[in-house]
């Protein structure tokens, strides 16, 4: 027999306003894996009145989940060092580029040396081997004035919106367990502690002083990364943070600072090379480091988690938010990667960055999207050890030429036109981050009030969709493979109420498992088998008007039911069957007043198992 399953999430909203109160159109933009297409306007699409038979996404604005804080990169010293080798005008050109018309919007800058330098690596507070400057006596930012300090306020003036976090490869060699900035540990001693706290108050004062305002930090970057390869590293258990952040948070606070406190600054999930090396005393760190963390007293002095993308999935950052609803969470690395074959980097990067990052990150509630290098040489350097193959926003050539890579395009799509401030709102995605070839998205609402849709068909063959907005819906064809963006004005006119407390049952009976999904929506799983009788029960938790109400079959438009009855009561006994209709993967029915509704197969399914993946009601 074939299963039957379904998976409800359920959304109780006002009747929508009159069309007027939609915008009619929304603008397109697209960028496509040939490169045919690279941001480029694609006019604009009409919203209908009427429902589509095409796979729907539903936007609905009045599910509001985190608030965006900005999109970027950073301004690496390779960065920086290739950005100088241009004329100045060229180089204001490329900034330009970035920062007004990309409108990068948030920048993570390394406290010190990363990876990416093109020098000896360096600390602001660098003292000769078997010495040490408790009293930070020695602490300069000298080696950013040169070039990254005059970029960043470049960066500013070109979008005043942008703000700038800073995250330490390594503190001063001095407080290591190693003397080197290279691996080793820092030395456990509340001294030394009290030492990499104020050290790291002094790089926020310092820029501050600079005109370059630091919104966050992070105390390690990759702290499970025990051995990097030849560049700035350390070990920084859960635990060792915990000691620093507990000294750091009144340190900030007593400086005036507002800056926020960011804690990991590493993978979705513990690479198994870093927990093949994971000392004795860090083992409870494995997968759970985040956790950790935020289970200490220094939790309250801690606004949010950082994650990277080279090992696990965005999911980790879902599950983290159950655990801690109340802390932010944020991506802070991904860089793009050469491919095995250079022809097809640019393909690769656009429909991985697009799926993992730009929508994969943001469903899963992180507030900025950061990639690594802003800008890197043909060779894709200048590097010390590490990564050999990773690509930047820009490429700058020795001879001058700039080219704007996938990673410039595929941020592009969002900070453009998602502005800080913006918030996440709900929609129907079928795609998913592993890769099912089907329409991936994710949508806001800006600050002025404007919808942003972006879009991502994972197939390499076009696929037309439809988009539903306040009871109007436009159809869309996307190309094989490519990102777009849609943008329009106009307020959907719903009014949800709070689903808190409803609850669905099944017959025949299922598990009826409550759990929530990256929208953070209610969601029940109930129910098996295929036979007439079965149906799906939706209680709304009290007599209430209803006039509406939608069955949502989701994606699998082949999964709806062939025949069915849609019933209504106001006390589960005595049953009233209603109106309805289907068209494409909805079903709607008339209602009046009701507490219960239910939906019942009529006619067998020994070919198909049917869902219904969403419920919404409108009074």
């Amino acid at each position: 027999m074939t299963r039957f399953g379904t998976a409800l999430v359920v959304a109780l909203l006002l009747a929508p306003t009159p069309a007027s109160a939609s915008s009619s159109t929304a603008q397109v933009w697209v960028t496509t894996p040939d490169g045919a297409q690279k941001l480029s306007t694609a006019g604009n699409v009409a919203f209908k009145g009427s429902i589509s038979d095409k796979p729907t996404v539903v936007v609905d604005p009045n599910r509001r989940f985190q608030t965006i804080a900005g999109f970027g990169a950073s301004i690496t010293d390779s960065s920086a060092a290739v950005l100088y080798r241009l004329s100045p005008s060229a180089r204001t050109a490329a900034m330009e580029s970035l920062f007004r018309d990309d409108k990068l919007s948030y920048l993570r800058q390394p406290i010190g040396a990363s990876d990416f330098v093109d020098e000896p690596a360096y600390t602001y507070d660098d003292v000769p081997a078997g010495q040490t400057d408790y009293g930070l006596r020695h602490f300069s930012v000298d080696h950013d004035r040169a070039q990254i300090l005059p970029l960043l306020r470049q960066a500013r003036r070109l979008n005043p919106e942008l703000r700038v976090m800073g995250t330490p490869w390594s503190p001063p060699a001095w407080m290591k367990t190693n003397q080197s900035l290279i691996g080793g540990r820092l030395i456990d001693s509340p001294a030394i502690y009290r030492a990499y706290a104020a050290y790291l108050v002094k790089f926020v004062q310092a820029y501050r002083k600079e005109g370059v305002p630091i919104d966050a930090l992070t105390l390690q970057n990759e702290p499970q990364n025990r051995t990097p390869a030849g560049y700035p590293g350390m070990d920084l258990p859960s635990w060792q943070a915990a000691e620093v952040i507990e000294r750091l948070g009144p340190m900030l606070r007593a400086a005036g600072e507002r800056t926020k406190i960011l804690g990991y600054d590493h993978n979705w999930s513990t690479h198994p090379n870093d927990a093949a090396n994971t000392p004795p005393d860090s083992v409870a760190d494995i997968d759970h480091y985040p956790q950790e963390l935020l289970s200490t007293r220094a939790a309250r002095w801690v606004d949010g988690t950082a994650y990277h993308c080279y090992y696990g999935e965005p999911s980790a950052m879902t599950a983290l938010h159950k655990e801690f609803p109340r802390k932010d969470v944020y991506f802070t690395e991904c860089s793009g990667s050469q491919s095995s074959d250079p022809a097809n980097t640019f393909s690769d990067t656009l429909k991985w960055h697009a799926r993992n990052l730009i929508i994969g990150n943001t469903r899963n509630w992180a507030k900025t999207v950061i990639n690594w290098n802003l800008a890197l040489d043909e060779t894709n350097g200048p590097h010390t050890g590490g990564c050999g193959t990773c690509t930047g926003v820009l490429t700058v050539a020795s001879d001058g030429t700039v080219t704007r890579n996938a990673e410039f395009y595929t941020l592009g799509h969002v900070a453009r036109f998602v502005r800080p401030g913006a918030v996440r709102v709900a929609s129907t995605s079928f795609g998913t981050t592993g890769w099912n070839g089907r329409i991936m998205d994710v949508a806001f609402v800006n600050p002025d009030g404007s919808t942003v849709l972006v879009a991502h068909n994972e197939n390499d063959n076009p696929q037309a969709f439809a988009v539903q907005y306040g009871g109007r819906t436009f159809e869309y064809t996307l190309p094989g493979g490519a990102l777009a963006t849609f943008v329009w004005r106009g307020h959907s006119g719903d009014r949800p109420l709070d689903p808190a407390g409803w609850t669905a049952t099944a017959n025949p009976p299922g598990d009826a498992a409550l759990a929530v999904d990256d929208d953070a929506s209610t969601r029940w799983t109930t129910g098996t088998g295929q036979a007439a009788g079965q149906y799906l029960q939706v209680d709304l938790g009290r007599v209430q008007s209803v006039r509406r109400v939608v069955f949502d079959t989701g994606a699998d438009l082949g999964d709806y039911p062939r025949g069915f009855t849609v019933s209504a009561s106001v006390d589960g006994s005595r049953w009233d069957r209603v109106a309805a209709s289907r068209k494409g993967q909805f079903v709607s029915a008339s209602l009046s007043r009701a507490r219960f509704v239910r939906i019942a197969l009529t006619v067998p399914a020994p070919d198909n198992w049917w869902s219904i993946a969403d419920v919404r009601a409108y009074r």
